[in-house]
């Protein structure tokens, strides 16, 4: 049976020693393995050491180890792709194609920030006659990386991977859902002879007492979180005094934009891609279609037909088009949606779970329903599954004023062959990221983040660096005295 076990200065620790709770299959119910429980003595223990290995070792000092570490670490995890690929879909219930570009990703986006490691540069500026400022970049002390369970491993890199290319070290905690893809991730870094022991720490939660905890130390510097509006409130309310720096990635409303003249077949295939990827479960996804009246009534009929077809099963099935629900808890919160959707709405297109050998999975079909009140509660607050609204605009004005009238801002698309109409709109949208003609590409080099109830700073690209880094000011007289010496002499 496979374990996730807490992993604390270079050791996991006994699993004896801690409760243990079951780790299921979402697409079963069936249990795949164990994880441990974490303490506040265990988490406690886990900062002190990354404090410790912070202060007292090479780490934040030598940016060539660095990188060299981020390397190894991303061959490590290619030799090792099947595996991951496996255990991420037993785990997580997503698709085979959806795993395996998880850890493609991953693998890139490790490269991409042992690239940048070396490459942390500041400045220079020399004020008046002999007298210098030079800025420097230092890493930020320890940071605490609180990782979602829609996808456990690339949502682990892309803080970590900065992180530790800035010479921060770490405590991580994954999602109780998906620990065991996680303790994989910990385990192949373990083989990293570059990184110290104490660098990266890790421990299991299955309830508050860990988040709270990294939270609320007075030893942790920054926390790195990605997951609802609601919890990324929590914890900037807890974290308020220690005054922590913040990477807050929080929840997403997309929409996307169909203008007419958009390839309706080229914007419904996106779209149904975009909006099931991971069964909805994604911060990007999009959930709310806006159409323009003139193609409306052709588009709401072909997105229909293409999310009926949509065949639903297990992540592991090459002929499963969309996985399950992470659990059932949230199948069964989204059965509730599409009721409240019936009475608020129109449902084009019902969901509904599975029967037959695959009833005890978390499984539910795309749901489709047209809305007219921006103020519901359907439109104003994220889903995190597989249903989407539908809404109807007469121009662009009123498709601005409709994509923006949620309090997040993560992320937009717009579907037009105008490319002026797709810049004014663009620029009109306020959404950190705005795709033209298609959806979901996040790039390791392209940086990604909300506006309003999504988030603060932002992650991958040059930008992602700065959640980890302190900026340093050292001032330098010197030359001035010199040079009025000679001058009194005459030279």
């Amino acid at each position: 049976m496979l374990k996730a076990l807490h992993y604390v200065g270079g050791r996991f620790l006994p699993e004896g020693d801690y409760a243990s709770v079951d780790v299921l299959n979402p697409a079963t119910g069936e249990s795949i393995g164990k994880q441990s429980v974490g303490t506040a003595e265990v988490v406690r223990s886990a900062i002190v050491v990354a404090r410790e290995a912070f202060e007292r070792t090479q780490w934040a000092r030598v940016p060539r180890q660095r990188s060299l570490a981020l390397f190894r670490l991303a061959d490590i995890v290619e030799q090792h792709r099947d595996e991951l690929v496996s255990l991420i879909v037993l785990e997580n219930g997503k698709l085979r194609a959806e795993a395996a570009f998880e850890v493609s990703t991953s693998i890139v986006e490790l490269r991409y920030y042992a690239g940048l490691a070396g490459s942390i540069y500041g400045r220079s500026i020399e004020s008046a006659p002999g007298v210098h400022s030079h800025i420097t970049r230092e890493p930020a002390g320890v940071a605490a990386i609180i990782v979602p369970w829609n996808a456990p491993l690339i949502l682990l890199i892309r803080s970590l991977a900065p992180a530790l290319a800035a010479g921060c070290t770490t405590v991580l905690k994954p999602a109780p859902q998906t620990p065991l893809t996680h303790a994989r991730i910990v385990e192949l870094a373990s083989q990293v002879e570059e990184i110290p022991r104490g660098v990266i720490n890790s421990v299991n939660e299955d309830g508050k007492i860990v988040g709270e905890a990294l939270v609320t130390s007075p030893l942790v510097d920054v926390v790195s979180f990605t997951g609802s509006s609601a919890t990324g409130k929590a914890i900037m309310s807890a974290a308020a005094p220690t005054l922590k720096r913040l990477s807050l990635e929080l929840g997403g409303k997309a929409p996307a934009i169909v203008f007419p003249g958009a390839d309706i077949g080229q914007a419904v295939t996106g779209i149904t891609r975009s909006s099931l990827i991971i069964a909805g479960q994604m911060c990007v996804a999009i959930s709310r279609v806006l159409v323009h009246s003139e193609c409306y009534d052709q588009f709401e009929n072909a997105l229909a037909e293409s999310y009926r077809s949509i065949r639903v099963g297990p992540g592991s099935s090459p002929e499963s088009q969309m996985g399950s629900i992470i659990d059932l808890a949230n199948r069964d919160r989204l059965r509730g949606l599409i009721e409240a959707a019936r009475e608020e709405g129109e449902l084009v297109v019902e969901g509904a779970s599975l029967g037959g050998e695959y009833e005890r999975g978390a499984f539910l079909t795309p749901s489709l329903f047209r809305m007219h009140d921006t103020k519901s509660s359907l439109i104003q607050q994220e889903h995190f599954g597989p249903l989407v609204s539908i809404e109807r605009f007469a121009d662009e004005l009123e498709a601005v004023e409709k994509a923006n009238a949620t309090v997040f801002g993560l992320s937009a698309s717009v579907w037009t062959q105008d490319i002026s109409q797709a810049m004014r709109v663009g620029r009109s949208l306020r959404m950190g990221t705005v795709w033209i003609n298609d959806h979901g590409k996040l790039l390791p080099e392209a940086e990604t983040g909300g506006f309003g109830e999504s988030g603060l700073g932002r992650l991958h690209g040059i930008e992602a660096l700065s959640d980890f880094l302190e900026t340093k000011h050292y001032y330098l007289s010197a030359g001035a005295q010199l040079q009025n010496t000679r001058a009194l002499e005459g030279e």
